[in-house]
């Protein structure tokens, strides 16, 4: 745990990274979300940039492990973005389909040059498109952002030249640590139906 910058931010690069970031996610799961209740895993970000290609790649990815879990539901993949411009419908569909689920948002973020290649796994809502000082609506009741890149100017221009390399270990290392969490999750809680 030598790696982690604060008890939020895990380095991609450190040797725990998948296990201490899929204990974060597993914490942060068992103690605020119910058996019962759907867990909606809405990954943001479009394939037309490297750099805010992050959630899609996580959906693209996560969808191969997805299917024991019939009560955790995906949006946002590569062949279906969830991005600035269908956000809204995205969350109205949810809102729509799912009583009261809990939402996991995950998207690319823009920091701090030493926090390059840190994920950041927090309670409450992310607030997409901040990044690039786009207001959108803010969603979910816990979040993982992947920073990409460095903040501050030209962050359009920024994102465009984003190293594909980080954007893919990042959301290699999100997509097992997820995973993981998920099976320590199902598994426990069932464990204590019986």
């Amino acid at each position: 745990m030598a790696d982690i910058i604060s008890k939020n931010y895990i380095n991609i690069n450190s040797p725990h990274a998948i296990m201490d970031a899929s204990k974060l996610i597993f914490d942060n799961l068992y103690s605020n979300i119910n058996y019962f209740q759907d867990l909606i895993i809405l990954c943001i970000g479009t394939d037309r940039s490297t750099g805010d290609s992050l959630g899609p790649l996580v959906g693209h990815k996560l969808n191969h492990y997805l299917s024991p879990y019939k009560k955790v539901h995906l949006f946002g993949t590569l062949d279906e973005p969830v991005h600035a411009k269908n956000l809204e419908h995205a969350i109205n569909q949810i809102d729509s389909a799912y009583i009261n689920p809990f939402i996991l948002a995950v998207d690319a973020s823009l920091g701090n040059f030493n926090k390059i290649g840190y994920i950041n796994i927090n309670k409450g809502p992310l607030k997409p498109g901040l990044g690039v000082n786009k207001d959108l609506p803010p969603i979910g009741d816990m979040n993982i952002t992947g920073i990409v890149n460095v903040g501050g100017i030209m962050e359009y221009m920024v994102l465009q030249n984003t190293r594909l390399s980080l954007v893919m270990n990042m959301a290699e290392t999100i997509t097992k640590s997820i995973n993981i969490a998920l099976f320590k999750l199902y598994n426990k809680t069932i464990n204590q139906q019986k």
